[in-house]
């Protein structure tokens, strides 16, 4: 979980996450950089939506862009540079509360489909 700046904006939910494959920018984070979806380019990949308290999520493309070494026991990031090794730390309170937000999406989601099963059954059962 990092706080950087992107396009002169800084953001301060930002997941950094290994086992990604892809690097994702929300819609939200699309609209507050001034930017439209006719901005992105198209990639031919499977994805499935999903819903997130974050605003990006850097993958496997920008960690190596960058050639970035996350270190999750100690939650930083390890970034050479001409001067030396760079260490970059996660803003703790920042992550928990993204993850309190999650886990709260979480629940309203869950809640979402059960209702929506119960709506179906019982469509089903007046029709019989």
């Amino acid at each position: 979980m990092l706080d950087p700046t992107i396009r002169n904006m800084q953001f301060k939910k930002v997941l950094i996450d290994s086992g990604s494959a892809l690097n994702i920018l929300f819609t939200r984070a699309l609209t507050e950089l001034g930017l439209t979806k006719d901005n992105l380019v198209y990639v031919d990949s499977p994805f499935w939506d999903f819903d997130t308290a974050y605003h990006a999520i850097l993958g496997q493309p920008a960690l190596a862009k960058f050639m970035v070494m996350p270190h999750y026991v100690y939650l930083v990031l390890k970034v050479t540079t001409e001067q030396g090794i760079l260490t970059l730390r996660a803003n703790i309170s920042t992550a928990y509360e993204c993850e309190r937000e999650g886990l709260a999406l979480a629940k309203v989601m869950d809640l979402s489909a059960r209702m929506e099963a119960c709506i179906a059954g019982s469509k089903k059962a007046h029709m019989t």
